[in-house]
């Protein structure tokens, strides 16, 4: 996170790629269908190309996804894949996931799961906002949820400790190098306890405690404080589900975004209804 970022000078943006494909991004999806499917390819001195295992895919891709005149598609194997890698690297960003999910529904059976794991660890890594969903590019994110934890970043300055928290938790969360999924959910809870602690005035207080506290003095529905409770599992700042879900052996990018979102909603909430009074 930049400088003027981190000290709260401007807004915070999170760069989840949702409506565009940067260039490391799009090289990574070109990797993956060579590494993936077209270096799998069995042509060579013997074999004809239309009896290899790839000529059907091509065929489709001239016929169901480019609509073109299949006697226009070259005959040999590098052609085939420099007119394709040429319409790749010049589509549009939605085009390319297009290809990508065209490919995985019609490659060879055998090399489908392993090309969709590739590109599903890819699309995390560059952080883009979609998955693959049996063969089906599907959003894990959406506006409202960036919205969400934008808004809970840019309206908690009153907040010290519950902005910082925030803050590293996205940090954690979309360090394309190194994310700390594990130590994203820790900072979002601590978020909230943060601002449970400052608003019910004693910085011993659990967070059942802070929660009777603002229940009283803001007007927090006792349905909604039950949900968030349940949510964390509480019953003291040593016992609950955030020690169980921190001890199992894989927490993921989605686990720890929900948790993200959760926090940043409920801190929304809150600050929303101290504007009110």
């Amino acid at each position: 996170m930049l400088f003027s970022k981190r000290k709260g000078l401007t807004p915070v943006k999170i760069e989840i790629q949702k409506d565009k494909i940067d260039k490391e991004l799009r090289y990574g999806l070109w990797n993956a269908l060579h590494l993936m499917i077209w270096e799998q390819y069995n042509g060579g001195s013997y074999i004809s190309f239309e009896n290899t295992n790839l000529f059907w895919l091509f065929r489709k891709y001239w016929h169901c996804f480019f609509k073109l005149p299949i006697d226009n598609m070259p005959h040999n194997f590098q052609s085939v894949i420099e007119r394709i890698r040429k319409y790749f690297f010049e589509c549009e960003w939605y085009d390319v996931y297009d290809f990508i999910e065209f490919t995985a529904q019609n490659c060879p059976d055998n090399l489908k799961e392993e090309f969709i794991e590739f590109v599903n660890m890819l699309l995390e890594k560059e952080l883009s906002a979609y998955r693959f969903v049996d063969e089906q590019l599907t959003d894990i994110t959406d506006e409202q949820e960036i919205e969400s934890i934008e808004t809970a970043i840019n309206s908690s300055n009153k907040f010290s400790g519950t902005k910082i928290h925030l803050k590293a938790a996205l940090s954690l969360l979309t360090d394309r190098k190194k994310p700390d999924y594990r130590n994203s959910v820790k900072e979002s809870i601590s978020a909230v306890e943060a601002l449970c602690v400052v608003l019910s005035d004693d910085p011993k207080a659990t967070l059942g405690a802070s929660l009777n506290s603002i229940e009283k003095s803001h007007s927090l529905h006792p349905a909604f404080k039950k949900a968030l409770a349940n949510l964390y599992g509480y019953t003291s700042d040593s016992e609950g589900i955030r020690h169980a879900l921190l001890d199992e052996p894989t927490i993921s990018y989605s686990d720890a975004k929900y948790m993200l979102v959760s926090c940043s909603a409920f801190i929304n909430y809150v600050i929303g209804k101290m504007s009110e009074k």
